[in-house]
């Protein structure tokens, strides 16, 4: 059936004006700050579509792998051997012990997948638990489309709906307040940030959306904050809770220890989330710990089929002897002799940084990097079929219809349940807005009418 959609939307594009297309959409784009950084971040006229038995399947197996990674997360912070497996470093150990106020250290997350709705065949290749980017871009872009011409007219022949999310995420960070503090009153919000991330936009939208729904709300680099008088401020304004959107590492590496967000958070004088602990399954790691042959016994029957199902296999970087799907390997002979299978990440990068792809690496630079990793933590991980689709854009003054990389990363709310997904294209093996190309687009479930 979405087969049928794409082909019903590319056929109502083609018979309508696609250069019109393009300018109502990059109006759209600027009046929604739908911007990364400089670039647009959406560089197709073609939305993404799930049928609702798609949707469905994505939303449930994604909540199944999620109790995995909570059970992964508490034996983690409960058992100091079991944590050496995520390669912490030592200010982390401190960090993650913490006490947070709250249920859930990681309210909002995102688990990045590459899903064929189609088939179903769902594999999960990151848990983005630490600071989960998209969630405003995503309802932004879906309202931009909607307002296009050509949507208007694909609603003749197909009900849609979009999935928004920043209700969800409103709601997760006032729950863990209320947790935190008991109070029923309304906090102050911080959305603490570098102030030249490329993300600023979507802070602005946060913060639009909080005002408007009745909570006060400021941006405000690490840098600029204060404690004392037993709270934390942005000049003279009162931060009650944090949403925290600086990475703990640079936040560590550029102001140390002793700074105003380590120590009201320590003294409970703030409520911050998503907790420093939240980067224990952040850590590419995280993969390898759940689907390690060491560590079943922390899981039921079902957590296990479904991390066979959906977890690719994945190893800390290390000369051991280990299970690959049923047969015993030696790791980094295995690993060296087949690198068409595998891919090399760092173990606590982001936006693709570091990342070596198997196929696409020679020989020399391969093995190369497989001795790197032996002194600077990675993980190997085995490729993943990508998803591949058609999308329309406009190249060089002609509209163009091309296949594109199309990946899955369903949000994740209090830890367990998933509201709307971030989609983005790319046609390069590495698909990551943050690495400097690609393009997200909004997400919407379709019904013929």
């Amino acid at each position: 059936m979405v087969k049928d959609a794409i082909a019903t939307y590319h056929d109502l594009l083609l018979d309508g004006q696609p250069h019109d297309a393009e300018a109502e959409l990059n109006a759209q784009l600027r009046a929604r700050k739908c911007y990364f950084g400089s670039r647009p971040l959406c560089t197709v006229l073609r939305p993404h579509f799930y049928d609702e038995a798609g949707w469905g399947y994505l939303k449930h197996e994604t909540e199944l792998v999620l109790r995995a990674f909570g059970k992964a997360h508490t034996a983690c912070l409960t058992d100091a051997t079991m944590r050496e497996q995520l390669d912490l470093e030592p200010y982390e150990e401190i960090l993650f012990s913490l006490d947070i106020g709250y249920d859930a250290p990681w309210n909002t997350s995102r688990l990045d997948s590459f899903y064929d709705a189609h088939t179903h065949t769902l594999r999960f290749v990151e848990y983005n638990a630490e600071t989960p980017a998209g969630m405003a871009y995503e309802d932004q872009l879906a309202e931009a489309f909607q307002d296009m011409t050509v949507m208007r007219r694909f609603g003749e022949h197909y009900h849609y709906r979009s999935l928004p999310v920043r209700h969800n995420l409103l709601d997760a960070l006032v729950t863990a307040y209320r947790q935190f503090c008991g109070s029923s009153n309304a906090p102050q919000i911080g959305i603490i940030d570098w102030a030249d991330v490329p993300t600023l936009a979507e802070h602005e939208l946060c913060k639009e959306y909080f005002e408007a729904h009745g909570y006060k709300t400021i941006l405000a680099d690490p840098r600029a904050l204060e404690y004392h008088d037993g709270h934390l401020w942005a000049g003279d304004f009162r931060i009650d809770l944090i949403y925290k959107r600086v990475l703990c590492s640079e936040l560590i590496i550029r102001m140390g220890m002793d700074n105003a967000v380590v120590n009201a958070v320590r003294d409970r004088a703030v409520c911050m989330t998503n907790a420093f602990s939240s980067k224990l399954m952040a850590k590419k790691a995280s993969f390898a710990f759940v689907s390690d042959e060491h560590n079943a016994h922390l899981f039921t029957h079902d957590e296990l089929t479904a991390i066979e199902a959906h977890i690719p296999w994945t190893r800390r970087v290390s000369d051991r002897r280990t299970s690959f799907h049923g047969t015993e390997i030696d790791l980094l002979a295995y690993v060296a002799h087949h690198r068409e299978n595998f891919v090399l990440k760092p173990n606590d990068d982001y936006g693709g940084k570091g990342v070596m792809i198997g196929w696409e690496a020679t020989e020399e630079d391969w093995n190369a990097a497989l001795r790197g990793a032996l002194t600077t933590p990675h993980v190997v991980q085995e490729r993943v079929q990508a998803t591949i689709e058609p999308f329309p854009a406009m190249i060089d003054g002609q509209i163009d219809i091309s296949p594109r990389l199309v990946d899955a990363d369903p949000f994740v709310f209090l830890g367990a349940s998933v509201h709307g997904c971030l989609t983005r294209l790319s046609t390069s093996a590495l698909l990551n807005v943050t690495a400097g190309g690609g393009s997200v687009v909004p997400t919407f479930v379709v019904e013929k009418r």
